[in-house]
């Protein structure tokens, strides 16, 4: 069942000349300021000579720029840094940009995405387009690389980023954070939170950080996090990164945010009641689905949110509230009165976060559940988080392994549900 590729919906973002392999960022912040100077380091590979490249970034100055350790002319214009080194040969090359300004949100059809401060500190969120707010990139969500992010501010922040804390040097008032991200990792899914936050730890790799007020609060919402993790990674596969940690803000978010290894809520979304536990367990799931397992292209988006949202059924039912079954039947009820005119795996970009695409994303899984049986479902998603491990995936590509690990007629179920217009109905 797989399709044809389809046009990139955010076709002003990316390059596909070249591949990076690794990201060093340098970074010294003033919170007050919003003041950001930056050195970046790219390490990546041309499958074939360039004549010239480009990388997406903000509206900084850029004070220079190196291609292979020597000085190239550039232009900057409309988040876009085109490069031109001469004829750059195949093969592996590296960029070094050095750049300052005030970083703003990136404009979308969703609002400001990216580095944007908080009343005290700053946030990130990124998807889809938000990453060149704070920094050069190859912004397509299928070039992943590691990373090496160095952040400099004032020392009574904490600053929390992706991957595990390699180093902390303090200066006369300020101090320098220094986290390696070894897995691949999208660019929109790189993250700097920089706050007044006291840590706790939640089990084996797992921690929370919090402004000090919220304390009780946070430790009752986020309790079961850690019991959380052991069913996911029951019916999912290993947990696949080194840690996960969970960063409340104080200020209200609309929506928590996901970044690889770290999920971000607002203050709105504790209340000492586990009144928004399903939203814990839903960015959780997506370090297997859409961070481990990335989204070639964002019009198969239904994979990390699909699943995402499914996973906070799956938590339902296992912590006693209603099952799977209860909430599809409600959600299909829900949907099926609204204008049926949705593709599930190609929304459209303005589409890309219509609560379609979540809640008829896990309606589609229940209804494999549900054709394929308990065992059978998750050992297929177990096998499809271990075979496309740190990778990046397709709908194809599921759809493929539902075809090879099931008999024929449930091949024209998914294309229904996934390719069809109008809601089918539940089996």
């Amino acid at each position: 069942m797989s399709t044809t590729p389809r046009r990139p919906y955010f076709p002003a973002h990316g390059d596909d000349g070249y591949r990076v392999e690794h990201y060093d960022l340098s970074l010294d912040y003033r919170v007050p300021a919003n003041r950001l100077d930056g050195i970046a380091r790219l390490s990546a590979v041309a499958p074939g000579p360039l004549d010239g490249l480009a990388l997406d970034l903000g509206a900084f100055r850029v004070g220079g720029v190196l291609v292979n350790g020597e000085a190239v002319r550039f232009t900057h214009r409309g988040g876009r840094l085109h490069l031109a080194p001469g004829r750059l040969a195949a093969g592996p090359f590296t960029v070094e940009v050095r750049y300052s300004g005030s970083p703003r949100p990136v404009s979308s059809h969703w609002g400001g995405l990216g580095w944007e401060q908080l009343t005290d500190g700053v946030i990130v969120a990124s998807q889809p387009i938000g990453a060149p707010s704070w920094f050069p990139c190859n912004d397509r969500p299928d070039d992943k690389a590691g990373y090496r992010i160095s952040v400099t501010t004032a020392s009574p922040y904490t600053v929390i980023a992706n991957g595990e804390l390699v180093s902390r040097r303090q200066a006369a008032s300020t101090t320098t954070w220094v986290y390696e991200q070894a897995e691949p990792m999208a660019s929109y899914l790189a993250s700097v939170q920089i706050g007044r936050y006291r840590q706790a730890d939640l089990g084996p790799g797992t921690r929370v950080a919090f402004p000090a007020r919220l304390a009780s609060r946070v430790r009752h919402d986020f309790e079961r996090q850690d019991r959380m993790m052991e069913v996911f990674s029951e019916r999912f596969g290993p947990y696949p990164f080194g840690s996960y940690t969970a960063v409340v803000v104080d200020d209200e978010l609309e929506i928590p945010v996901e970044a690889q290894g770290m999920s971000i809520f607002g203050v709105n979304h504790v209340d000492g009641r586990r009144g928004q536990e399903r939203l814990v367990a839903h960015e959780l799931a997506h370090q297997w689905f859409g961070n481990s397992l990335t989204a070639a292209g964002w019009c198969d988006i239904w994979l990390h949110e699909g699943f995402a949202a499914y996973a906070e059924w799956i938590w339902s039912e296992v912590s006693g509230g209603a099952t799977a079954d209860d909430l599809a039947v409600r959600w299909h009820r829900r949907l099926a009165a609204l204008p049926q005119d949705f593709v599930l795996a190609d929304p459209g970009a303005p589409r890309l976060f219509d609560d379609r695409v979540y809640k008829r994303g896990a309606l589609t899984l229940h209804a494999l559940r549900r054709a394929m049986g308990d065992a059978p479902f998750f050992a297929l998603l177990r096998e499809w988080t271990a075979g496309h491990r740190h990778g990046s995936v397709t709908t194809g590509q599921f759809t493929d392994l539902v075809a090879r690990r099931t008999a024929g007629p449930l091949e024209g179920l998914l294309s229904g549900w996934l390719y069809g217009s109008r809601l089918p109905a539940l089996p």
